[in-house]
This record gives structure tokens, sequence and C-alpha cells, in this order.
């Protein structure tokens, strides 16, 4: 799957795999599933994307300063990903990090991505552990945390819009103020 957005963005946003009825049928990560809904309309809300999403890779949205891409590259078998898998797609990232030459924030979406980016950037799990809301410094990047913000943990209440706001806020603050 590739990534979306702009090449030259200061922010990557990093999901765990492509859904396989959403980014895996139509070749755009986060969409023709319901993350995708909060996920760019989150975006839109903090000067991220513009246009209108829709769920279809036609629909005009168009990222700025951001690219959105996943930890694995394709879809797992019952849509979970085992170490293995996340460890040999690991240099897909690493290949995103390194053409990303202005980047400044990563937001992680979950635990399973978190992680991979922490390595990827050359840091410890210890150093940076996964939790909503946490941020960390690493390989010249700040890296933001967030629950994912897929159907489940928002039908549960594990992460709300609100709360899923309050990231992006947090990046466009760090941002602006760069």
């Amino acid at each position: 799957m590739p990534s979306f957005g702009d090449p030259d963005a200061r922010l990557l946003v990093v999901g765990l795999a492509p859904g396989v009825t959403g980014a895996n049928r139509t070749g755009r990560p986060f969409t023709g599933d319901y993350a995708g809904n909060l996920l760019y309309d989150t975006l839109t809300a903090h000067g991220f994307a513009n246009g209108a999403f829709k769920a279809r890779p036609d629909d005009g949205l168009e990222l700025r300063d951001c690219i959105v891409t996943n930890a694995v590259r394709c879809v797992p078998p019952q849509n979970k990903p085992v170490g293995a898998e996340v460890n040999a797609c690991r240099r897909f990232l690493c290949g995103r990090l390194a053409a990303t030459p202005r980047l400044r924030a990563v937001v992680t979406l979950g635990g399973i991505a978190h992680g991979s980016v922490v390595r990827a950037l050359g840091g410890r799990l210890a150093d940076a552990p996964f939790g909503h809301g946490a941020e960390a410094e690493l390989g010249g990047a700040r890296v933001f945390a967030s629950y994912h913000c897929s159907r489940y943990n928002t039908n549960t209440g594990r992460l709300t819009p609100a709360m899923f706001d309050a990231v992006f806020a947090r990046v466009r603050d760090f941002l602006d103020a760069a």
C-alpha cells in the first residue's frame, strides 16, 4: 500500500495496516472504512487536508504538509499483524521516514504503529512508551501517540473524537511554533 499525501510534509501519520475492505480495496490509506472518516475530518479541521473526503480515492481530498502511511504494508491475516510481519515491513517505514526530508512530527495510531516508529527512528520502547497523548523526541522528530481511530475504539469510548482532536491540536501547535 503506497503512502498518501505530500512527500515534502512535516507531519507523518502512521497507521497499523491497510484494512481489507477499505484501503486494500481503494488503494489509499484509511479510505473506504470508518477510521478514515475520523482521521481525514480531523486532518481537515487542523489544516492538514482540504477538499471533501468521500471515502473514494477520486474524491479530490488533498493532504497539506502531511503524509499518511502504515507500519505494515499489506493486509495481515485476520486483520492482525504478528511481530515477524511488523519487523519485516519496518524497512518500508524506514524508507518513508528517509524520503520525508522535512519531517518534524509523527502521529502513531495504536501501539503496534508506535512501536514500529520508535524502532525505525532508532529509539527504545522503554524511552518512548505508548500511551494516548504521549510525546517523545526521537531521531529529530517529535512522536505523538494516539489510540487508533478504529470503529472498535470509538464505539467502546476508548477514543473519542475530542481525544483524537486534542492530539492533532498539539501537533498543529508544535509545527506552528517550529
